[in-house]
């Protein structure tokens, strides 16, 4: 019988992006974990989706009924998470003067997480896998209000890039 492992998708958590402290969006996030002295981790999600779409396109030669290569064309990776906890004071901080009424005329740079989802197997506590999804700008954000129930938010995202790697001991 192969060794199969079954993995269960744990929360994901939100990290301030700094890759590169040269754009807008990484000087800014740099600047508030060095003043403020946060921990890069600002949020949690649970029940994230992902998302990775490339538009294939085929290339026909004169004369040929069927396609004679596939070219890779764009890459789109966006997703969504049914729940998102992210620190409000953070978020307060990141969009700095968008976040006052009014709101300012001029450009201001959006707020950029990477997001570290973990699949993590309870039967070989060893065996894990991450995935990564680099440059996460939210999409769109909405918040449900049911008379009877819990309050509910959903969150939409796009990304720049994903990378995934497992560790097994």
């Amino acid at each position: 019988m192969p060794n199969v492992n079954v993995f269960r998708g744990s929360d994901a958590v939100l990290v301030l992006a700094v890759d590169d402290k040269s754009t807008a969006e990484g000087s800014l996030a740099d600047a508030l974990i060095g003043e403020y002295e946060f921990s890069t981790v600002v949020g949690r999600l649970q029940n994230v989706e992902v998302s990775v779409k490339n538009d294939v396109k085929p290339f026909y030669e004169i004369g040929k009924r069927f396609a004679t290569e596939l070219r890779p064309g764009n890459i789109d990776i966006s997703g969504s998470a049914e729940r998102a906890h992210v620190n409000g004071a953070l978020l307060r901080l990141l969009l700095g003067d968008g976040a006052k009424s009014p709101a300012p005329t001029g450009a201001m740079p959006q707020p950029v997480f990477n997001m570290v989802i973990s699949l993590k197997n309870p039967a070989l506590p060893n065996n894990s896998d991450k995935v990564t999804l680099f440059g996460v700008k939210f999409d769109g954000w909405s918040f449900h209000l049911p008379e009877d129930a819990f309050v509910m938010e959903s969150v939409t995202f796009k990304a720049l890039r994903v990378s995934s790697e497992e560790a097994s001991g």
